[in-house]
């Protein structure tokens, strides 16, 4: 009968007789974990980077747009037989119970003068809630004012990079600018806000609504954006939102899209892509496996006489099988461990050298590697262990 400690022994005595080989044994599981640690962190990275952006405007909003979608994922709105939605519609929304702010918001690219000076930019015809909704703060001066929304004043108020490129240290406040030939008088500059997946919300020139329909020479607004309190059903709010406009157009012909169903979405998508970037690490981990179960396979032809011994002195198949298992799991675990390491000082060396590519480790996805890297330690060492258990003593002891 084979004692824990003789267990124990013999397993780091063979470990460490073969160093070289028990080396080569980690290094195929280190280098799987590495790749899984590696991608999964960057996939979790991104994952997070994406809902962070997206939820930098919280998760009360609601966006509607006009045209309904379909279920076969095409809009009514195609064949032109939707209502535009407008400005009157935005306000009608307003009387909705619970609801803090309705920006109805249109945009299009157009050349932004001042002076000398001159940016083709992107211009967004915006409510005087802009700033509520979408969490912008005012550098200097102030935004919209409330006002006629028919015939608005021309007011404009500047992102922070825009009024860099048109004014530089100048204040701009008061100035005139041009925004496609049409006088604009600057009443704000808004603080930096940086770019919302890629789009550089700073590089803007924000115009009331009407002003911006008639820049743009639209009917209606692209979509209008709604505020609700937080701890209120969307759902509620949502039919709200049907009811008013169906009373309004007729019909239901506007798609409404909630903050928390984008996320939801985007949320399943990021998923989805952290998982298929892990599998591609998991190839590797496939690798490391085959490389576990040729070494171990060599191991036990090399080690013939040894199980003879055992056997000869009173071991049990069992154990035998026990033995070489163990051996498996101790090096894939310390394979492992090694992976984990080096996933980490690898992704970190990513985030010093590339800070624009976001890096991320997930709790579950380092559990999900050591109990992998135990796993494919086993498997692999099944073949092989049951092997050198079936070896008759006799015959293994003649081997040598």
């Amino acid at each position: 009968m084979v004692r824990t400690g003789d267990y124990i022994n013999l397993v780091k005595g063979a470990i460490l007789a073969h160093r070289l080989r028990s080396c080569l044994t980690m290094l195929c599981i280190t280098i799987g974990i590495t790749a899984v640690m590696l991608l999964t962190s960057i996939g979790e990275g991104i994952h997070r980077y994406v809902l962070a952006e997206f939820t930098q405007f919280g998760t009360t909003l609601i966006g509607i747009n006009p045209g309904r979608v379909t279920t076969a994922g095409s809009s009514v709105g195609v064949f032109g037989a939707e209502r535009p939605l407008t400005i009157e519609d935005a306000q009608a929304l307003k009387r909705i119970p619970n609801v803090t702010a309705v920006i109805p918001v249109v945009q299009g690219n157009a050349e932004v003068e001042a002076g000398k000076k001159s940016r083709r930019t992107t211009v967004y015809g915006v409510g005087p809630e802009f700033p509520t909704v979408f969490s912008f703060a005012i550098r200097s001066g102030k935004f919209l004012p409330e006002d006629d929304i028919q015939a608005p004043r021309a007011y404009a108020v500047l992102g922070h990079k825009l009024k860099q490129e048109l004014f530089g240290d100048e204040p701009p406040l008061g100035r005139l600018v041009r925004i496609s030939g049409n006088r604009f008088r600057v009443i704000g500059v808004l603080e930096s806000k940086g770019q919302v997946l890629g789009i550089d919300l700073d590089d803007a020139a924000y115009i009331p609504t009407q002003r911006g329909l008639a820049l743009f020479n639209r009917e209606g607004v692209m979509e209008i954006d709604v505020l609700y309190k937080e701890g209120f059903d969307e759902k509620v709010i949502v039919k709200n939102i049907e009811e008013i406009l169906i009373a309004r157009h007729g019909r239901n012909d506007v798609t409404i899209t909630t903050q928390q169903q984008m996320l939801d979405v985007l949320s399943s998508i990021l998923n989805i892509l952290t998982f298929a970037v892990g599998a591609l690490g998991g190839i590797s981990l496939l690798v490391g496996g085959v490389g576990i179960l040729t070494i171990t396979t060599i191991a036990v032809r090399e080690r013939t006489s040894e199980i003879g011994l055992l056997r000869a002195l009173g071991a049990q198949r069992k154990q035998i099988l026990v033995l070489f298992l163990s051996e498996a799991t101790v090096l894939s675990t310390l394979g492992g461990a090694a992976g984990i390491a080096a996933g980490i000082a690898l992704a970190f060396l990513l985030q010093l050298f590339l800070p624009a590519l976001p890096t991320q480790f997930s709790a579950f996805f380092t559990a999900l590697s050591v109990v992998t890297s135990v796993m494919i330690g086993l498997l692999a060492g099944v073949a092989p262990a049951m092997h050198a258990a079936k070896m008759d003593p006799v015959d293994a002891l003649r081997a040598e």
